[in-house]
C-alpha cells in the first residue's frame, strides 16, 4: 500500500514538474493560435477588398484568397508547435512523409488542384462567362482552388470539379461576341419556294439585331418525304443570339399562314376494310 502511494506521489511530482514547465508553453500556444486564425482572417478579407478596388480579375480572387489563407494557417500551425518546444525540423519531415501518404490517397484532389491551376493559367473561361459543361450550362460565378460553382439557367449552383474541367471538353459560350442562328423551316410541295425566301428576308432586314455582316444566308436544304425544306443562317450578338432565335419561329408560323405557305406535319392515312 506504502509503496503505491509513493508511485502516485512521483507520478504527481513529475505531472507538477511537466505542469509548470510546459503549461505556459501550451497556454501562450493557444492564445497565439487563435489571435494568428482572427488575424489570416482579417488579412485574408482585407487582400479579397484591395484586389476588388483595384480591378483584379475576379477569377482569380478566390482562388488567390484560399491559397493566401491556407499558406498563412501553415506558418501559424509551424509556429505554435515550435513553441510548444517541438522540434520543428521533426515536425516538417513527419508532415513530409504524412503529406505523401495523403498525397497518395487523395490524388483526385491534387488532380482537382492542378486543374484549378491550369484553368487559371490558361483561361479557358473566367468569372462571368457562360460555359457547357458536363452536362450543365450556365454561368461562372467562382473559380475556388479545387472546384468551380457555375449558377445554371434555372437557378441550381453546380459544382463542377477543376480536375473534370481541365481534362474533358467544355464549350465557352462567352468568348466570341458575334455568335450564329441557323433554322430548318419546311413547306408543302407545290408551295411558292421564291415567296418563302422573300418572306424570310423580310423577316431579316426588319430585325434590327441581325448583323449585316457576315450576310444572311438563305437556301434549299433538302428535299424531305413530306416538305422542301429551307434553311435560314444569321449572324448576331452573343446576347442577341436567343432573342432572334424564338421570335423568328414566332414570325414564321403566323406569317407564313397568312401568306398561304404551308408548314408539313406528318400525317399518316388509315384505311379501314369491311370483310363480310
Amino acid at each position: 500500500m506504502e509503496e503505491q502511494v509513493n508511485q502516485i506521489t512521483d507520478l504527481s511530482a513529475i505531472a507538477m514538474e511537466y505542469a509548470w514547465e510546459y503549461g505556459p508553453k501550451v497556454v501562450l500556444a493557444i492564445i497565439t493560435l487563435v489571435i494568428g486564425l482572427w488575424i489570416i482572417g482579417m488579412v485574408s478579407r482585407g487582400f479579397e477588398k484591395v484586389m476588388k478596388k483595384r480591378n483584379f480579375d475576379p477569377s482569380l480572387t478566390p482562388f488567390l484568397k484560399t491559397l493566401l489563407s491556407a499558406l498563412l494557417k501553415v506558418m501559424l500551425f509551424i509556429s505554435v508547435i515550435g513553441m510548444v518546444g517541438i522540434e520543428v525540423t521533426s515536425f516538417i519531415a513527419i508532415l513530409g512523409a504524412a503529406g505523401l501518404a495523403v498525397g497518395l490517397a487523395l490524388q483526385g484532389t491534387l488532380q482537382n488542384f492542378a486543374g484549378g491551376v491550369i484553368i487559371l493559367l490558361l483561361r479557358p473561361f473566367k468569372v462571368g462567362d457562360v460555359i457547357d459543361a458536363k452536362g450543365y450550362m450556365g454561368t461562372v460565378k467562382e473559380i475556388h482552388i479545387f472546384y468551380t460553382i457555375v449558377n445554371t439557367f434555372d437557378k441550381k449552383v453546380v459544382y463542377i470539379p477543376n480536375g473534370t474541367l481541365a481534362n474533358s471538353d467544355m464549350t465557352n459560350l462567352s468568348q466570341e461576341e458575334d455568335r450564329r442562328n441557323e433554322w430548318k423551316f419546311g413547306i408543302a410541295y407545290g408551295d411558292d419556294v421564291d415567296k418563302a425566301k422573300t418572306l424570310l428576308r423580310k423577316f431579316i432586314d426588319e430585325d434590327e439585331r441581325i448583323l449585316k455582316e457576315p450576310e444572311p444566308f438563305i437556301a434549299v436544304h433538302s428535299l424531305g418525304d413530306s416538305s422542301v425544306n429551307l434553311v435560314v443562317r444569321t449572324w448576331s450578338k452573343a446576347g442577341d443570339l436567343w432573342p432572334v432565335y424564338f421570335d423568328m419561329n414566332e414570325k414564321v408560323y403566323k406569317q407564313f399562314a397568312k401568306e398561304g405557305l404551308n408548314i408539313p406535319f406528318p400525317q399518316m392515312d388509315v384505311h379501314v376494310h369491311n370483310q363480310k
